[in-house]
């Protein structure tokens, strides 16, 4: 078996040094937190809310495309109920694996099985670091924080921009956004913005030039991961619905997510949860069978508690990690792959985050997660993208990454003539095996520290948070674009240019 692979040196001054970008492959047994007879509870339970309550579908299109695989649609309240058999049957044929396919061919990674793939945080209207503190998000943090997702090979996927450009239209700020991540960045990308059939039309478009490929061709070659969340309880909006229905007929992957806070927005008990969750999931999962049948609809988490003297969501916390791995157990039951979260309640990038994100991940891992969301930057419930954050998260996920690469057996690795050259109260510093193995051997951190104590108060004492304030702004003085095709380019700004006019004169 080949040897651990030399960390790459991708700054030409610093020193900053990370591993090479990689798929990073599972290879531990799922926990398997619940029985399989509970599994089943879960299930039979969630089918019976789709019968008995259903969910309120807000789009005249969906509920028209649900009546017509038969579910129960009251024109009245728009509540649509599901028959468990009809739930059954529209699960089957759904891949239990896809390839989204990076600007980069490299970069292309699968989904599913044992992968697990890393995406960086979307959706906070806010950004920190700790030279300007909290603020808005702008155009030029969307630019800085995908130019970092570029340059960090942890991260598999360009998760969202980062942040939102505040001081952009609403209307419009999405374009920009994807831009920055289809000509910044050479990794598969995730729309930030799902929520009407426009704006999910736009992400496919710009797919397409930035994949210089057609309809069919992306069909074939998916190149963007979508995903919604429903408004849990119980609920699927028509920018939300509709956005599925685009994504599924276009072939593209997109993982129907409810947003279930136990206490909140779903019952007070994890399990309660976890019911409501699998029946919102389901119900989206079947909406975009409907829309198309085979296509990759996957399965999302997003089941955590509330804190019950405040109502503010709690995220990092024992009762997430152990909806994670159950969510883990119902996707793999309906032969699914599964999205999750790295998450922390935190207002800032200190002790907290790092125990609460530590929690979140060795979920995913132990739950086997297949893609990560919000890996890298997420701060404050999703309200912040942190640019120290993402430097911390990074070091977790790349540690994380190297645990789980399979360990060398071979008789050279046993290193059985060391152990006999050096014998019985010696030191292994000098043999031969040592030297041609001391420089790769072990795990090389981008973050920590670890010089005794004198060593690192010379160095100016500098905490986790300053040293990841100081690898992120080096990091962007030394980034360089990835290369694209310049007529590509003009092409994908002048998609942009052209729907910001329609846009507006529409309005």
């Amino acid at each position: 078996m080949a040897r651990r692979s030399r960390p790459n040196r991708t700054s030409r001054t610093s020193g900053f040094k990370q591993l090479p970008f990689s798929e990073v492959r599972n290879p531990l047994p799922p926990t398997e937190l619940i029985s399989t007879d509970q599994v089943e509870v879960i299930h039979h339970a969630s089918l019976r809310v789709l019968r008995d309550v259903g969910l309120k579908v807000d789009s005249g299109v969906a509920r028209k495309l649900l009546a017509g695989i038969g579910a129960d649609v009251d024109r009245s309240s728009h509540r649509v109920r599901f028959d468990p058999a009809l739930v059954e049957e529209m699960l089957v044929g759904i891949p239990s694996e896809f390839t989204i396919h990076a600007r980069n061919p490299e970069k292309t990674v699968l989904v599913g099985g044992n992968s697990l793939t890393f995406a960086t945080v979307c959706g906070p209207s806010f950004v920190s670091d700790l030279d300007k503190g909290r603020r808005a998000g702008t155009l030029e943090d969307v630019h800085n924080f995908v130019k970092l997702s570029s340059s960090l090979n942890v991260f598999h996927h360009e998760g969202g921009a980062g942040c939102e450009p505040l001081e952009l239209p609403p209307e419009t700020r999405h374009l920009d956004m994807m831009l920055a991540q289809t000509t910044l960045c050479d990794k598969g990308w995730q729309p930030c913005w799902m929520n009407t059939a426009d704006r999910a039309r736009d992400c496919i478009e710009m797919a397409k030039i930035a994949l210089q490929t057609d309809d069919d061709g992306l069909r074939a070659r998916p190149g963007i991961l979508g995903g919604i969340n429903t408004n849990s309880p119980l609920l699927l909006d028509d920018g939300q619905a509709e956005a599925v229905i685009e994504f599924a007929r276009a072939g593209q992957p997109v993982h129907i997510t409810p947003f279930t806070l136990a206490g909140a927005m779903s019952p007070v008990t994890i399990g309660g949860s976890l019911v409501q969750q699998n029946a919102e999931a389901l119900a989206g999962i079947v909406l975009g069978q409907a829309a198309c049948r085979g296509a990759p609809v996957f399965y999302g988490h997003f089941t955590s508690n509330v804190d019950m003297k405040t109502g503010s969501p709690a995220f990092g916390t024992p009762e997430y990690a152990q909806s994670v791995m159950i969510s883990g157990q119902m996707a793999r039951r309906y032969g699914l792959p599964i999205r999750s979260s790295n998450t922390t309640a935190s207002a800032c990038a200190d002790a907290q985050a790092t125990y609460e994100s530590n929690m979140s991940i060795n979920a995913c891992v132990q739950g086997h997660i297949n893609v990560m969301m919000h890996a890298g930057g997420w701060l404050e419930g999703g309200l912040t993208c942190s640019f120290e954050k993402l430097i911390l998260d990074a070091e977790l996920l790349q540690m994380q990454a190297a645990m789980l690469k399979p360990i060398d057996l071979s008789d050279d690795a046993l290193g059985l003539k060391a152990i006999a050259e050096v014998g019985p109260g010696g030191h292994f510093f000098g043999t031969a095996h040592t030297l041609a193995r001391y420089e790769t051997e072990f795990y090389d951190p981008i973050l920590s520290d670890w010089r005794n104590f004198e060593a690192w108060e010379q160095d100016g004492a500098k905490t986790a948070t300053q040293r990841a304030n100081e690898i992120w702004k080096g990091l962007l003085r030394e980034y360089e674009k990835p290369p694209i095709d310049p007529a590509v380019e003009e092409e994908l700004e002048a998609y942009v240019i052209r729907r910001k006019e329609k846009i507006a004169a529409d309005e």
